[in-house]
């Protein structure tokens, strides 16, 4: 019997490496994470056009990235595996694909696919050469084959990007404060290239106020009313249909008086100092909420009733809280942590460089067409722009949002070391301040983050690493779990 657990364990590992989340991650962001960024910023409209012109477009539509490969000084291109990559001081990448197309007037005019970069890629990843290979294939290719993988190799440098512990996004979190209010409740509302941390709290007049980007301080209620949810009896069962709070009916009353949509914008326009007519103030402010207010419930005008209903439901969960009828939400519970692993920091890097791509790209268009000249997009793009600002960053470890040590040089003293250095987890709190409960032990790593391996001095409880049979889920798994609650009759709000 005592032979049972060894033969599990013995198997787990034949079956499963160390590093499949990372792999997965990356995998991830490589078949369906590129499209999205892709489709982020699909059409791309210059305001400077030819004056024979009245409409002009480039749109990006596929894109794709092939297997590694290297071109020589004679420019032919072959396949290159890491072991050549190690060895020549090269980078083990892949080309990236797009399809481009140009249209005048709605009407195509070009369509070409070009190289827009080179990606560097992940060892054991499907888009590795690596993938699938056997004991003795891995040996003719001179790796070797307990090797787990998980790290890139840039200009000949084995670098692995490290795991980074965040709050989670979309998940409204009630915390207690000290200064001008005793609770704050916050949520970071996250899509795509958004991220927009919201904050509601009640001031010393007995108001609840909403902050957002530009946003500051203006009362929820307005805001839900300028969302289209104007009845205050509608309001009221929202945000609690079995018991009546006295704080939801002060406020409701302090502002009976906005009867409509429109006139709510335009209290929330005014309160922020936009000045104009009240049309345009309407219309930005209309621009405003859309865009930047919970931008994860979603950024269309039919999406507004959704974010109304689910304000009343933050708003409830902040008075229950205050009023100790729930506890207060622990930061430290992993329920509320995220793991942004390799996919997730790439998604990041590229998001931000193909916007530089496509600044670039407008710019070039632009100065072309005051010249007097109609160019063809295949000769404005610059595919070593894109490619050189991925690998500076790869290369240095400076990220996006001014974080730094993201991507580090492998540490290969032994075998269980480089091992540790693939698992490990960083969170990005400051090692020179205290953060004691950031640093102690929570009940919920058990089996998720292991509790002994962590440095002493500044970085304990910081710096620390996965439990050798933990596992990262997707998004994917998430969609998953709605869709099975869908099946047992999870039903979405509708009025």
């Amino acid at each position: 019997m005592a032979e049972y657990p060894k033969l599990l364990i013995k198997k787990y590992f034949e079956d499963n490496s160390f590093v499949n989340s990372s792999i997965a991650s990356f995998n991830n962001f490589v078949e369906r994470e590129l499209q999205a960024i892709v489709d982020e910023n699909k059409e791309i409209e210059p305001t400077i056009i030819p004056p024979n012109v009245d409409s002009f477009k480039i749109r990006f539509d596929k894109i794709w990235v092939t297997k590694p490969e290297i071109t020589e000084a004679d420019g032919s291109k072959r396949n290159i595996y890491p072991v050549e990559a190690r060895l020549r001081k090269l980078s083990y990448a892949a080309p990236v694909f797009i399809e481009v197309s140009a249209h005048i007037n709605d009407v195509q005019r070009e369509n070409f696919t070009t190289q827009v970069a080179n990606l560097p890629i992940m060892l054991k990843s499907n888009a590795c050469h690596l993938n699938k290979l056997s004991t003795e294939e891995l040996i003719e290719k001179g790796e070797d084959p307990y090797d787990a993988g998980g790290y890139f190799i840039i200009n000949g440098t084995e670098r692995v990007l490290v795991n980074i512990e965040d709050l989670a996004s979309n998940r409204f979190i009630v915390e207690e404060t000290s200064g001008v209010t005793d609770f704050v409740g916050k949520i970071f509302s996250e899509r795509g290239p958004f991220k927009i941390p919201h904050t509601i709290e009640k001031m010393k007049d007995g108001i609840f106020y909403l902050s957002f980007t530009r946003v500051k301080r203006v009362p929820i209620i307005v805001v839900i009313k300028a969302l289209g949810l104007v009845k205050d009896e509608d309001i009221m069962k929202l945000i609690s249909a079995e018991k009546q709070y006295d704080e939801v009916l002060i406020n409701l009353y302090e502002f009976v008086s906005t009867k409509n949509a429109d006139d709510a914008i335009d209290v929330i326009a005014r309160k922020i100092g936009i000045t104009q007519a009240r049309d345009v103030r309407i219309e930005r402010m209309n621009e405003i909420i859309e865009k930047y207010l919970l931008p994860h419930v979603g950024t269309r005008q039919e999406d507004r009733i959704q974010k109304a209903y689910n304000l009343c439901k933050m708003l409830k969960k902040y008075i229950e809280a205050s009023h100790g009828e729930i506890p207060l939400d622990d930061k430290d519970h992993y329920m509320n942590k995220r793991i942004k692993m390799s996919g997730d920091l790439l998604s990041d890097l590229f998001r931000m460089n193909l916007k530089v791509l496509v600044g670039d790209l407008l710019y070039n268009f632009q100065r072309i067409v005051k010249r007097g000249k109609f160019p063809s997009i295949k000769v404005i793009i610059r595919d070593k722009l894109l490619t050189s600002r991925i690998y500076s960053s790869m290369a240095t470890g400076n990220w996006v949002g001014g974080r730094k040590g993201i991507s580090q040089r492998i540490q290969r003293l032994n075998y269980l070391n480089t091992l540790s250095h693939l698992q490990r987890v960083v969170s990005p709190l400051s090692s020179s301040q205290e953060n004691f409960a950031a640093r102690e032990l929570h009940p919920t790593h058990l089996g998720r983050l292991c509790p002994s391996e962590t440095p002493e001095g500044t970085n304990i409880g910081l710096r620390k690493n996965f439990a050798m049979l933990a596992s990262v889920s997707s998004d994917a798994d998430e969609a998953e779990v709605v869709k099975s609650l869908k099946n047992f009759g999870l039903r979405g709000v509708n009025k």
